[in-house]
């Protein structure tokens, strides 16, 4: 007969707590999609984080084993090579217009659990204010302009750990704080829960990653008082306060690592990501929710210098003749490493090939312990 610890009972109240966790996403992820829901919120928070992660196409849930974890897969972080590891990404995209930025920090509590906490940004900033731009007479004065900015922020709390009671899986969770405004014109406050587990087998990876297990809530507030004359002028609807509900989505995540000889290494990865916020554009479709596969590749030789490739968000398109043709967003990376330094690379875009300009993203990362 087999004698449970504390620490096994305490383990084992943790896997009963994620299952409980799951199976309460799979009921309220249902319920959701019956509900009426904006489709694409928070649509910021899909783009990624991490060149080395963009470089891949995203395919990125077993993979991520850093800082990054905090992002992509959560349980992640309980594999962190130093006990602490930073990382900060730019990007910009549709041409410069829009600037995407990320800073994560994550340290080891003890060799079984860690803590990680990221901040995202994603803004579009000096648009003009061209409300004043006639003055009480008539006459054009472009000294009336002003500028203002509209941006996303996202707060991640996160926590991992190695739960051992059932063949050592890790577990991890987000605690997410969002904030969006647009000017003075309108200020949003919202805040959600994320989900991921992870095993390992040898050199296989597996990950599910749920995130926004419970939806995220965004209650939007608007100052009405400084659009309603323009709006009413102009005929269009005066906004209200309300409430925007993002709806849940899984990540399941698979990759292995073969090593080829000595010095080289090929590094495969897999995502499929469903949404439930009805039909999307995506390779495989339904009503109600839509699957989106993104496959990652990445050599290495001598684990110091990496090549990387992706493709992902695979459209079915209209052509001219009104036959149908299907697009991908390819994806492509280069990384090095030197220690516990990291500066990484990706060539990516967020639209099609054919008409959206490619972005370029950096992204630095730094592991460091403790002076003995």
């Amino acid at each position: 007969m087999r004698v449970f610890r504390f620490v096994d009972i305490v383990q084992l109240m943790h896997v009963r707590i994620v299952i409980a966790a799951i199976l309460g996403w799979l009921c309220i992820s249902n319920s959701f999609a019956q509900s009426n829901t904006p489709k694409y919120s928070n649509e910021f928070l899909a783009i990624g984080v991490n060149a080395r992660a963009l470089g891949m196409a995203s395919a990125f849930t077993a993979v991520a084993n850093d800082v990054s974890a905090g992002y992509w897969n959560p349980s992640g972080l309980t594999q962190l090579a130093c006990k602490y590891d930073v990382s900060l990404m730019h990007a910009q995209y549709f041409a410069g217009i829009a600037n995407y930025d990320y800073l994560g920090f994550a340290t080891k509590i003890d060799s079984v659990s860690s803590l990680g906490f990221s901040v995202i940004r994603f803004g579009i900033d000096d648009i003009p204010d061209t409300r004043f731009l006639y003055d009480a007479n008539g006459a054009l004065n472009y000294d009336n302009i002003q500028f203002f900015s509209a941006s996303d922020y996202a707060f991640l709390f996160s926590y991992a750990r190695k739960i051992n009671a059932l063949g050592s899986i890790d577990v991890g969770g987000n605690a997410k704080i969002i904030y969006r405004h647009a000017g003075n014109f309108a200020t949003a406050w919202g805040y959600g829960l994320d989900l991921s587990l992870s095993k390992s087998i040898k050199k296989l990876n597996l990950a599910l990653m749920l995130r926004d297990i419970t939806g995220t809530y965004n209650a939007w507030s608007h100052n009405t008082e400084l659009v309603a004359d323009i709006y009413t002028q102009t005929g269009n609807v005066i906004p209200e306060n309300s409430i925007e509900i993002t709806l849940p989505r899984a990540i399941l995540g698979v990759s292995y690592q073969f090593d080829i000889l000595t010095k080289f290494g090929l590094l495969l990865a897999l995502d499929l990501e469903t949404t439930f916020d009805g039909k999307r554009n995506t390779l495989i479709k339904s009503s109600t929710a839509s699957m989106d596969p993104k496959f990652g590749i990445e050599a290495s030789y001598l684990s110091m210098f990496f090549l990387r490739f992706g493709a992902g968000q695979f459209q079915e398109i209209e052509n001219f003749d009104r036959s149908t043709s299907t697009v991908y967003q390819p994806n492509f990376g280069v990384g090095v490493k030197l220690n516990n330094f990291n500066i990484d690379y990706a060539l990516t875009d967020i639209g099609d090939q054919a008409e959206t300009p490619y972005s370029h993203v950096i992204s630095l990362k730094l592991g460091f312990d403790d002076k003995k």
